[in-house]
Formats: structure tokens, sequence, C-alpha cells
């Protein structure tokens, strides 16, 4: 197992009742990578800022409904971690899913419209926030249930292990979901058959309202694949670069290894669990940790490209105005995009016919007259 991004000693672990909160930067610096990939990863990551900025807005005027889970925070993780795979490997995500469904690949304009509940939305308007789902990306779902995802991306690693395929799944989860029987069924499944998935936990200290610390007799969470023979790793989820590295590695050695693999990358959460949680359970200092420069990965970033010389005033200017105007259009797209006709209410409830289905309207009586 590998610590490649060791929180320093703090006193959680002995109170059992404060976090951590004091961890160690573990940048590699920018490695001589590519400017243009660089100002890229840069771009994506705001990207999806400006867009979850723009998703909480939306919800808060009531023109987004239902649960609502953003990404502010943890930008450079998702990046990093789409950056690693190919257009072939499969995604599979927790509710936390609309950064991860941009970054693979899937259009802003109809993520933003699925958000609004909207025909034109990658989901036709029935998933809404939690549900992104795209065969063509093999982005195959998030998904409501905590832990629902684990089963069915072990499930999609044994098919691709059956045909001798080449594909990888990457499995993301928050850190609440390594509590819960489903892990430990999946992990046990993917190891004892020698599946080609990685398990990536994105711990953000924080399940809904109860710290790791408090939940996880266990809180190095990389480690809890050894139960299972799992090697894990856990990485700074604030450095793009080195989440991109880590899941690259672990990636292409699932694939040739024909294994699993765990990956731990931590970062902070900005906000509550959801739009509308005001995270009282949090103290201002953690609200403060939170939330600070050194801790906010796209701040970061843009430090050590300016500080390297990629990043210029100008060129900063220009990619946020480019940004603002996509995020725009995006909402401007669900905006005007229709409503679902009711009549198409249970055409998607079963993928083919079943006998005998209900397809009761709300108003119907419960039995014919």
């Amino acid at each position: 197992m590998a610590d490649t991004a060791k929180p320093k000693s703090g006193s959680a672990r002995s109170s059992g009742t404060r976090r951590r909160t004091s961890r160690k930067n573990t940048s590699s610096g920018l490695g001589g990578e590519k400017p243009e990939v660089l100002l890229d990863h840069y771009r994506q990551m705001l990207f999806i800022r400006r867009f979850e900025e723009r998703t909480a807005q939306a919800y808060t005027q009531a023109r987004i409904g239902g649960y609502c889970h953003l990404n502010l925070g943890e930008e450079a993780t998702v990046v990093g971690l789409m950056s690693a795979l190919k257009e072939t490997d499969y995604l599979f995500t927790n509710y936390r899913d609309h950064g991860y469904a941009i970054g693979k690949g899937m259009d802003p304009k109809r993520v933003m419209a699925e958000l609004y509940g909207r025909s034109d939305g990658v989901a036709k308007g029935w998933g809404g926030s939690m549900h992104m789902y795209d065969t063509a990306t093999r982005m195959l779902g998030g998904y409501g249930i905590v832990g629902g995802q684990l089963p069915l991306a072990t499930g999609a690693a044994l098919a691709i292990s059956y045909r001798s395929g080449d594909e990888v799944v990457m499995c993301q989860m928050g850190d609440g979901t390594t509590n819960i029987g489903a892990w430990h069924e999946s992990l046990n499944i993917a190891k004892l058959w020698n599946l080609p998935v990685v398990f990536v936990v994105i711990n953000n200290f924080t399940g809904m309202g109860t710290t790791v610390e408090m939940s996880s007799a266990e809180p190095d969470l990389y480690k809890r694949g050894a139960a299972f023979r799992i090697e894990g790793e856990r990485v700074d989820g604030r450095d793009v670069l080195a989440v991109r590295e880590a899941a690259s590695r672990l990636v292409e050695r699932a694939r040739k290894e024909q294994t699993p693999f765990l990956l731990e990358a931590w970062s902070y959460r900005q906000k509550g669990h959801s739009v509308v949680d005001p995270a009282k359970y949090r103290t201002d200092e953690q609200r403060d940790e939170a939330r600070s420069e050194e801790n906010d990965p796209i701040l970061v970033f843009d430090r050590q490209l300016t500080e390297a010389g990629i990043l210029t005033d100008e060129l900063r200017d220009e990619i946020a105005a480019s940004v603002k105007a996509e995020v725009a259009e995006a909402a401007e797209f669900a905006e005007n995009s229709p409503h679902p006709d009711v009549s198409t209410l249970f055409d998607y409830t079963y993928a083919t016919p079943v006998p005998n289905e209900s397809r009761r309207m709300p108003a119907d009586p419960v039995f014919a007259e």
C-alpha cells in the first residue's frame, strides 16, 4: 500500500471528536507537463466550478428540483480521475456526479437540461441531478442509493473479464460508502474473481454530517481494501496532476494485470452535503479550513501556473470569460428545452416490455370500473 498524501498527525484519532486540521501539502509541482495540457486541466476545473455555482443558483430559483449535490472543492479530483480514463472505459459514480458527467464527455448543455428536468437532458429529464447516464460516453450512472453503484460496477467488470475485453471500470464513491455491506461484498467478489475495476473513494472527511474518524474504525480509507488483499493508495485530491498520475497508473495496472485496486483521494467539500444543507455540524474553524486558499484546488493550481509563467492575467481573464459564456449557454439551453410530456411518464420504467406493467397516473382510480 502507498500513502502519497499522508495527513500530518493530529488530534482527531485520539479524541474521536475532532477532525485533523493540518494536512501535508504533497504537490509534486507541474512535473514538466506541456503548458497546453496544464491550461486545459485548469479550464476544465474552472468550468466545473462555475457550472456548479450556476446549478446552485438555479436551485435557489426553483428551476432545479429534488436532491442536488455539488462538486465544489473537488474539481482537481474530478479532472484528474477523468483524465486517467480512455473513452472506452466505464464510469459509475454516486449522486455527486455533475462534474464527472462533464469530465467523461457529456455535453454540458444536456447535463444542465437534465438538472432542469427537461426532455433534452441526458436522461430525457427523468433522472435529474443524481442520475446522469449516457451509454455513448460510458458514464453508466450516478446512483442515489449510497453504494448502489458498487455491485453494478463490479458486474460490469465481470462482463469485461468474461468477454476478455480491454476496458476498465472506475467506480467512484464517498467516504461513507466504505461502511456499508455493498462495499465489502463488491470488493470481495472483485478480488476473488480478479476483475478490472478501480474503486475510488472521495474522502472529504464528512459522510453527510459525521466525520470519518467517528464512523470508521480505520479512518485511513485506502487501507480498507487490505481485508480483500486489494492494493490501495491515497493521493492529495487538491492536486490535479497527482490524482491523474495515481489514477492512470492504477487504471493501467487493472487493465494489464486484471485485478482490482483502491484509490483514496482527499479534498475539502466547500459546502454542505447538498445544496440545502447549511452544514451546521461544522465549526467555524472547519468551514474556514475547507474554503481557505490553500485548500481550494483551483486557486492552488492557478498559483502554480502563474508562478511558472504559464498563466498570465490576460489568459486568465480570457479563460474565465470563455467559461462564463459556455455556462450561460448551457443554462439558456436548459431554460429553452421543453418539459417531458406526461404521456412519456412510464416509457423508461423498464428496459424491455413487462407483462401487466402498471401505467396508472396519480389521478386514476386504483381499480378500473
